[in-house]
């Protein structure tokens, strides 16, 4: 077993049980892509069993810290079932579920997602990659699924000096089917008593975004009770939040998205749930030029959902990230109407919660608008965030109700 050596004082952090360890921290040692290796502080003290990476600044994620602990495939197949017991016991009422969360479930690197009967994987550092086939056969092991596509395609695996690599990673032979035939990628879901379609090929991350499916369902609640008739949804992707506007009720909802396919989906999604199609506009277009011109139009609306993509990959791109949510956030604050409500919200890990709250706190200021703040939002339960990782709240939202 290779050993990895930190510097005087930098195990304080693995002590804390914090599962990364940085390339400045190491004094001495390595390995090879993915490799287990043991990590010990300056006096040899043991700290950890980890995944090296040559590649990346995050040169050690923690496994286990348990000395007597050895990695092995029975080490994932117990991470992988403990992990789904866990989705089990919440009883999500989807057959869309977040089975895998990375460090949350104490297998760093590692994403998976349940749709229907389809598990769709990211495999995103070099451990998860160096043990796929091990991961691949305990998560068929634990959840019945058979089939499992990979998307590991994010831009992160580059970080690690992986190529990206998608495409079918368990698939059983289907009897009476001529060879090479396969599972269509496309899988329908049901949330909140909607149904929407995917495509693990070809949608975003693992083909959906499942980590706001209760604050979908928050807002359709409040489109009701708040009498929002007219609703904007700014990055919009598939529809999911124009889905839940219109199930509160709303009379017309527009989608805003740069991502045709996204908006046809979107467009499917509204007659899929029985809605007026007339009742959905789907624009392709860049959202803060629409804002903009909205603006400009004197075009205003009683809800607005601002959804964006990630603004802030890490704390270095802060200060760009917090120049461009305030931007959206002040003009959309302005289209609002008195008494209307907007969710605004922010999946960069490099924005805090606290950050991110002033952030519209100071769009709110320059928009000369004020709003009662009906709830801070963030990520399904099945995306857990564990005390000794905070980082791992990526997803945090506000809920506010334009002051008249």
């Amino acid at each position: 077993m290779k050993t990895i050596t930190l510097r005087e004082g930098k195990e304080r952090s693995l002590l804390r049980r914090h599962p990364w360890v940085f390339q400045g921290s190491i004094a001495k040692g390595g390995g090879d892509a993915g490799e287990t290796v043991r990590v010990q502080s300056h006096d040899g003290q043991f700290l950890c069993w980890a995944a090296f990476s040559p590649s990346s600044q995050i040169r050690v994620r923690a496994w286990s810290f348990d000395e007597a602990e050895r990695i092995d495939a029975a080490f994932f197949a117990r991470r992988v079932q403990t992990a789904v017991a866990l989705r089990r016991r919440l009883a999500i009422a989807s057959n869309g579920v977040r089975l895998i969360h990375g460090e949350a479930d104490g297998l760093p690197g590692l994403v998976v997602d349940q749709y229907d009967d389809v598990l769709s994987a990211q495999f995103l550092s070099t451990g998860a990659e160096r043990w796929k086939n091990a991961i691949a056969d305990a998560l068929v092991a634990a959840t019945g699924c058979p089939f499992i596509y990979e998307r590991s395609d994010a831009s992160v695996r580059g970080l690690e000096g992986l190529a990206p690599v998608t495409g079918w990673l368990r698939h059983p032979d289907t009897a009476g089917v001529a060879d090479g035939a396969k599972r269509p990628t496309e899988v329908t879901i049901e949330e909140n008593g909607w149904k929407l379609t995917l495509d693990v090929a070809e949608g975003h991350k693992t083909g959906y975004y499942l980590d706001q499916r209760d604050n979908r369902g928050l807002f359709a609640k409040w489109v009701r009770e708040l009498s929002c008739q007219t609703v904007l949804n700014c990055y919009s992707y598939t529809g999911g939040f124009s889905v839940a506007a219109l199930a509160g009720g709303a009379s017309h909802v527009t989608s805003v998205d740069s991502s045709g396919p996204a908006l046809v989906r979107a467009t499917n999604h509204v007659a899929l749930n029985g809605f007026d199609p007339a009742a959905h506009t789907a624009l392709d277009a860049d959202v803060n030029g629409t804002l903009r011109q909205f603006l400009q139009d004197g075009r205003t609306f009683d809800a607005i959902v601002l959804d964006p993509p990630k603004f802030a990959p890490s704390a270095a791109h802060a200060d760009r990230a917090s120049r461009a949510y305030k931007d959206i956030n002040r003009l959309a604050l302005k289209l609002l109407n008195p008494g209307g409500l907007l969710l605004t919200f922010s999946c960069s890990g490099g924005i805090s919660a606290d950050l991110f709250h002033k952030i519209v706190a100071g769009a709110g200021l320059d928009a000369q608008v004020d709003g009662y703040l009906l709830r801070r939002l963030e990520a399904t339960s099945d995306h857990p965030t564990t005390i000794t990782f905070p980082e791992g709240e990526y997803l945090k939202g506000l809920a506010i109700v334009r002051k008249a």
